[in-house]
């Protein structure tokens, strides 16, 4: 006979790798050097050290949230799951590239109102399978409203932007 435990293995290392591989990418998109330190921000930014904090406690959420979202959800709704990971992923790292890498927080700022809808999206597609797993993505979707605003700040201080 299997052992049940063993089944939520499979499920509790994909969660876990995908938040490792989009955290991995999107960290190494992240340039807080002297081209990040030169922008003007406003009073209330949080200390660098703070944003890796913040978003490690986000990416284990949400790994924690797409096993519970799993294990509850039937056959049918487990593409679902995966696909708007996914797109949340693929948003998620986008915004990286266009503040960090192409120095373009004001692209960021356009781009980020789509992340912020896939995180909406994401906290109640899995609300309608687990409020725990749903409940465990509100973190997420408060830090990245202040994210918004910070950018917002950051190109209101610091526009225009060049390309390169």
């Amino acid at each position: 006979m299997k052992d049940p435990r063993l089944t939520r293995i499979p499920a509790i290392l994909v969660a876990a790798t995908a938040a490792l591989v989009v955290a991995l990418i999107g960290g190494s998109l992240t340039d807080v050097g002297p081209w990040y330190q030169a922008l003007a921000k406003p009073a209330w930014n949080p200390p660098d050290w703070a944003f890796g904090v913040i978003w490690t406690a986000i990416f284990a959420l949400c790994a924690v949230a797409g096993v519970i979202a799993w294990r509850a959800a039937g056959a049918g709704r487990r593409a679902w799951i995966i696909g708007v990971f996914c797109l949340n992923g693929s948003l998620n790292i986008l915004w990286s590239l266009l503040f960090f890498r192409l120095r373009r927080p004001d692209w960021a700022l356009e781009e980020v109102g789509l992340f912020w809808l896939s995180i909406a999206i994401l906290l109640v597609f899995l609300w309608r399978i687990s409020r725990t797993a749903g409940a465990l993505i509100a973190p997420y979707l408060v830090w990245v409203t202040i994210a918004t605003v910070l950018n917002y700040e950051i190109v209101r201080l610091n526009a225009p932007f060049a390309a390169g």
